[in-house]
């Protein structure tokens, strides 16, 4: 593994020492999404701190708060190892995403006024900039833009237990998005759907938003589990092919 660029050396000060962590936390959370720590891969605490430049202290920590994410799974003794990837995890927060984003798009149509439909405005502008194509290299800023998108066709509807939901659901998704960014000829255009969604969505077309935003929401759930299936056949294929 490369090495990252040294942390400044832990002092005795609260402040000093959560930043410590956050930063841990940050790059730690980056590298297990982006796929660099893969999936199942022990996270070995000794040679972690190195990579990262900070105590063993503040990497259990951070290592921590990311089991608290689902990100990282604790097994005891035994030590963390970073989430598997799972069609059927997928599966669960699509189910949620669906159920609970879709309401939410309806409310937001019926109560976005003038503002909303400016701000959504913004949102896909940026968004659309970016990803006509989108090029190697930005998909962390890609993903940030898509947050902020997705959160401009809910924000017409004031529901702060919504959006802390839906927040927390993107996060939990984003390392599939990730997945599926990476996955070579999935011949999805991303932005034609985004396109389908806003202007739906600016047009009033309460049925037709709907039915693009979990379509949308469902094309990446498809695609990874289509690879996922993939490639555990692949694996039974060559684990046959090399039986006596």
């Amino acid at each position: 593994m490369a090495k990252r660029s040294a942390l400044p050396a832990a002092h005795e000060a609260p402040s000093a020492s959560r930043t410590l962590i956050e930063r841990a936390y940050e790059q730690l959370r980056d590298d297990i999404v982006e796929g660099q720590l893969a999936p199942g891969e022990k996270l070995r605490v000794e040679h972690l701190k190195a990579r990262y430049g900070v105590s063993a202290g503040t990497l259990r920590e951070a290592i921590t708060r990311l089991a608290s994410d689902a990100l990282v799974i604790a097994e005891g003794q035994r030590g963390f190892h970073v989430a598997p990837i799972a069609a059927a995890d997928l599966q669960d927060l699509t189910r949620l995403r669906i159920h609970i984003e879709i309401d939410a798009l309806r409310q937001s149509m019926r109560a976005g006024g003038a503002a909303w439909r400016e701000h959504l405005h913004t949102a896909y502008a940026e968004l659309s900039q970016l990803e006509q194509p989108l090029r190697p290299g930005h998909a962390k800023h890609w993903e940030l833009l898509n947050i902020a998108f997705h959160e401009a066709l809910l924000s017409g509807h004031d529901s702060p237990w919504t959006v802390r939901l839906l927040r927390t659901l993107s996060r939990q998704s984003e390392r599939y998005r990730r997945y599926a960014i990476r996955l070579p000829d999935s011949r999805r255009d991303v932005h034609a759907e985004h396109r389908e969604i806003y202007e739906s969505a600016i047009e009033g077309n309460e049925l037709r938003a709907a039915l693009a935003l979990e379509a949308h929401i469902r094309g990446t759930a498809e695609l990874v589990t289509r690879a996922l299936d993939d490639g555990e056949k692949a694996a039974a294929t060559n684990g046959d092919s090399q039986k006596p």
